[in-house]
């Protein structure tokens, strides 16, 4: 399963995780805390995130290769747009596999 992750450093994480949480829970299957979220987007992909003091992990997976950099760019450009205060950075990596 093709997948990517970024490390973005903001002081706000756990707030910007919530609010992709519940923005998207009216929509696809959605669980979260504080710290965790998992996003299913039914025909895109699975998000993941992890929120600590300093940064916002997010790992983004997908069924078919293709549709992972429209994965990484509709997670990335909704978080912006709660960000709108700050300016977030997107390096998206390719997952290692474990």
């Amino acid at each position: 399963m093709p997948s990517s992750h970024a490390d973005v450093a903001t002081e706000h994480a756990s707030r910007y995780l919530q609010q992709l949480c519940k923005h998207w829970a009216h929509k696809f299957p959605v669980e979260f805390n504080p710290t965790h979220g998992t996003i299913d987007l039914t025909s895109l992909g699975r998000t993941v995130m992890d929120a600590d003091a300093a940064a916002l992990h997010i790992v983004v997976s997908t069924n078919e290769a293709g549709s992972l950099e429209r994965l990484e760019s509709v997670v990335a450009d909704h978080i912006k747009r709660f960000a709108f205060r700050e300016e977030l950075n997107f390096d998206w990596k390719p997952a290692t596999a474990a």
